[in-house]
């Protein structure tokens, strides 16, 4: 059964008319067909139906994190679920790692991060702004994950305080000022990601990665087009998820080492063990020795 503090996706077929709602006792959910209470709520489980005082059916559904991060409250632009996903898979997040974050605006990519490190990995959110960071903290102890979270609130100037990351992420304004605060706190092998939102941004920011060695640099836009659901009239929506930033994604190499000067001809045959004649010709010292070994014998 549906508990008090869960959260509940409530969805009605008419699109418009869904919420996203943590159930608290006493509270009640207004809808377009008539005010549903929380308290019904809990006398239901996930993917069961409810009726409205008017006989609107509502279904109640688990959340997903992208239903979460799209409705989280914000006072900033977010990372919408589009880029998240592709943003996890190509910094290869795993359980157990450590993610660390510049930007942490209202908390979307925070929460995405959190979610996917486990309880034994670690996110390190950074943002100048205290307000930001009150605001994604709430929206991460919503969600469940704020435990795993580490919010700094100070600017990147200072540079971060981890070493050996297994990735790093920059939201901010001018990524190329950070691409050595970046390498920095990432360990060798690992991935950078960075989000823009114009091509003059990605010029100065490939100009950076190339000055500190960064390989593999890939950069990225994502479109979404949702379908229309009906079986008899299959097309697009009429509108889309278009632009909404630049992915750019790096790997951190280490400085090649030094090549030493090849040998020249004349240092090479210098060098070079004597042969024919000039072998024969022993040194007297050579010539002695070798006759005291043969009294010996």
């Amino acid at each position: 059964m549906i508990q008090a503090g869960d959260l509940v996706f409530i969805w009605n077929p008419k699109k418009g008319d869904s919420f996203l709602v943590k159930v608290q006792p006493g509270q009640s959910q207004g809808t377009h067909f008539g005010q549903i209470k929380h308290a019904e709520l809990m006398e239901h489980d996930y993917g069961e139906g409810i009726r409205t005082p008017k006989g609107e059916v509502y279904f109640l559904l688990r959340p997903t994190l992208g239903e979460y991060t799209r409705r989280l409250k914000r006072q900033t632009q977010i990372v919408f679920p589009k880029e998240a996903g592709f943003i996890i898979e190509h910094l290869n997040i795993f359980p157990g790692c450590t993610v660390v974050e510049c930007g942490t605006g209202s908390g979307s990519l925070c929460c995405t991060f959190a979610h996917f490190v486990g309880d034994t990995g670690k996110v390190c959110t950074y943002d100048r702004r205290e307000e930001f960071s009150a605001l994604a903290r709430k929206n991460a102890e919503k969600w469940g994950v704020a435990h795993r979270i580490e919010f700094n609130v100070r600017s990147l100037d200072e540079g971060f305080k981890e070493r050996g990351a297994d990735a790093v992420f920059l939201d901010v304004p001018t990524p190329w000022d950070y691409i050595d605060k970046a390498y920095e706190a990432l360990a060798p092998g690992n991935h950078l990601g960075i989000l823009v939102p114009t091509t003059n941004q990605i010029s100065e920011t490939l100009r950076a990665l190339q000055e500190f060695g960064f390989a593999d640099v890939q950069v990225v836009e994502i479109m979404l087009r949702y379908f229309k659901t009906e079986p008899n009239r299959i097309r697009p929506e009429d509108m889309m998820i278009g632009h909404t930033g630049y992915l750019i994604f790096a790997v951190k190499t280490l400085p090649l080492p030094e090549i030493k000067p090849a040998e020249t001809a004349e240092t090479a045959e210098e060098n070079a063990e004597p042969c024919g004649e000039a072998a024969e010709a022993a040194s007297p010292a050579e010539t002695e020795q070798t006759e005291n070994s043969e009294q010996v014998f």
